[in-house]
C-alpha cells in the first residue's frame, strides 16, 4: 500500500481473527497467519492451496487488512517462477477515485477501477474474494 492508500483507522484485530477462522472453511484456503505475529499484527495472511492452480503458479496468498472504521484492503498475489500476478480491492477515502475501488492485475499498480465487491460486512467481502479466487484458478486451467 502506498501512503495515499493507507486507511486512517486502527486495525480491527478481532474482526480479522473471525475472518481467519471462517476463511479456513473454504476449500482453497490452506492456513492463515497474522504478520508479523499475533501480538503485533499488521495484516492477516491467507495461504491459498497452489495445488489447485496450474503448475506455473507456485504460491498464492491474500493479505487482508480490516480496520475499525470498516475500511479494508485485500491484496491477492500469485507467485510464478518468473513473475508475480496481483490485484487489490480497497475501501477507504481516495482523492480522485471511488471509496470502494480495485487495483487491477497484473501488478495492482496505481490504476483504479470500480470494485466488483459490493458487500459491506467483513464476511461478505471475504467470501466474495474467495469465490473470485476459485473462479481465477478455474479460468487459469482453461487457458
Amino acid at each position: 500500500m502506498t501512503p495515499a492508500d493507507t486507511p486512517g483507522a486502527p486495525l480491527d484485530v478481532p474482526t480479522l481473527d473471525v475472518m481467519a477462522r471462517r476463511a479456513v472453511s473454504h476449500a482453497y484456503v490452506d492456513e492463515w497467519v497474522f504478520h508479523p505475529d499475533r501480538l503485533s499484527p499488521r495484516r492477516l495472511v491467507l495461504r491459498i492451496d497452489a495445488g489447485r492452480y496450474p503448475t506455473e503458479v507456485t504460491a498464492v496468498r491474500i493479505d487482508l487488512g480490516w480496520f475499525e472504521n470498516g475500511d479494508y484492503t485485500v491484496h491477492y498475489r500469485e507467485a510464478r517462477a518468473t513473475d508475480t500476478w496481483e490485484c487489490r480491492w480497497d475501501r477507504h477515502p481516495k482523492p480522485g477515485g471511488p471509496e470502494t475501488h480495485f487495483h487491477p492485475p497484473p501488478d495492482a499498480a496505481a490504476a483504479v477501477e470500480p470494485s466488483s465487491l459490493d458487500a459491506d460486512h467483513h464476511l461478505g467481502v471475504l467470501f466474495d474474494v474467495l469465490d473470485w479466487v476459485e473462479d481465477r484458478a478455474l479460468a487459469l486451467h482453461e487457458e
